[in-house]
Parts: C-alpha cells; sequence; structure tokens
C-alpha cells in the first residue's frame, strides 16, 4: 500500500504561482511513477503532469512552459511548480502513483491522495 497526501492548495489571482506537494508512505517510492490529475467542477478528471522512476517529465499541452514537476525520492515526496497560474487552472488537483502503464491515464494509476483544491481568481 501506498498513501499519498497532497498539500499546497490555496486561491491565489491569475498570473500567481503555487507549488503543490505530494508525500508518499508505504511501498518504495522511488519505483513509482507520479502524476498529477485535476478535475473541474462538472468536467472530467484529466491529465496534468508526470515524472517518471528515472525523472523523465510528461506535460500536457495547457501547462507546458508554465508547470514544472519534481520529485525527491529522499523525502518521498513529488512537486507541481505551477506558474502564471490562469483561472482555467481552477481544479482539485490530485497526485497518483502508478508502477506501469501510460503516465497518461488515470486507469494506470494504482494509488490516490484525497487531492487539494487551487482556485485561480481573475
Amino acid at each position: 500500500q501506498v498513501q499519498l497526501v497532497e498539500s499546497g492548495g490555496g486561491l491565489v489571482q491569475a498570473g500567481g504561482s503555487l507549488r503543490l506537494s505530494c508525500a508518499a508512505s508505504g511501498r518504495t517510492f522511488s519505483n513509482f511513477a507520479m502524476g498529477w490529475f485535476r478535475q473541474a467542477p462538472g468536467k472530467e478528471r484529466e491529465f496534468v503532469a508526470a515524472i517518471a522512476s528515472a525523472g523523465i517529465t510528461y506535460y500536457t499541452d495547457s501547462v507546458k512552459g508554465r508547470f514544472t514537476a519534481s520529485r525527491d525520492n529522499i523525502k518521498n515526496t513529488v512537486y507541481l511548480q505551477m506558474n502564471s497560474l490562469k483561472p482555467q487552472d481552477t481544479a482539485v488537483y490530485s497526485c497518483a502513483a502508478s508502477v506501469s502503464g501510460s503516465p497518461f491515464y488515470s486507469r494506470d494509476y494504482t494509488y490516490w491522495g484525497q487531492g487539494t483544491q487551487v482556485t485561480v481568481s481573475s
């Protein structure tokens, strides 16, 4: 089992920044690919970013150049640095852990955090 706990969400004005953290406990963190997904009200959950165990990163087009995923395998924590935030980034952001499969699809992630709310005001 892996437990994931997100933090760092909040309310920010457009153009501002937030850094989300996801602390993992349980099985060996470094073996997992870690993903970030978000879900806005009335919309389906969507892929935001992922970082593989080897450190390769993936982003959805709408956040490229603005968001950066990173991980600290000593602290068992993954981060999502979000800059130049836009109102359309408003959503509940969740981290997830995957042993195998595509980094882009939620179905390939086994463990999920509870999510943290990010609200960007215009």
